[in-house]
């Protein structure tokens, strides 16, 4: 994957896949510490401490269409790259957190890439599910909760021209 937001959209869809209703996406930049961290947390199915470390590995996945499930093994090799790490933490029936952390002025780190598409994508995509964003860069803080744009007028999506405006506010 080129950029961080397609690494951010693959795990996330992992997480509606293991019946997700609310995802929290968080991203941190912290250049006086020279980290960035990415976390999804999500309150779907969960795993086993065993699935949970089986997550990690490329030739494992829960999914009946495919043997593989290669997106946190490669979201886990890009942070490696940059001298940061993936953690995944789950517990049956509470969820999933993933931590990954990079070198955030390393060379071999990827662009964020668009968050603001990807998030317009997961809830124009999903209006059934609550999606917050929090991204911090430094002292600058950005919120957006899906729920703070509902849908308009009886239709089904949500009002994706407020969502805009308000995404054109992200710091990436």
């Amino acid at each position: 994957m080129e950029d961080l937001s397609l690494h951010i959209l693959d795990i996330v869809e992992n997480s509606i896949d293991a019946g997700a209703h609310q995802i929290l996406i968080r991203i941190l930049v912290d250049e006086a510490r020279d980290r960035l961290i990415v976390d999804i947390v999500d309150d779907g199915r969960g795993m086993d401490q065993a699935a949970s470390e089986r997550a990690l590995d490329p030739f494992f996945t829960t999914r009946k269409t495919r043997r593989v499930g290669l997106g946190l093994s490669l979201f886990r090799e890009a942070a490696r790259a940059t001298g940061g790490d993936l953690v995944v933490r789950s517990q049956p029936g509470r969820g999933t957190r993933v931590h990954a952390t990079f070198g955030y002025r390393h060379i071999d780190r990827k662009p964020i890439g668009d968050i603001a598409a990807t998030l317009e994508t997961l809830i124009a995509t999903h209006p059934d599910i609550r999606f917050r964003l929090r991204q911090r860069k430094n002292a600058r803080l950005i919120r957006i909760d899906s729920a703070d744009f509902p849908a308009r007028n009886g239709e089904v999506m949500p009002d994706l021209r407020a969502l805009r405006e308000r995404l054109r506010a992200t710091i990436f």
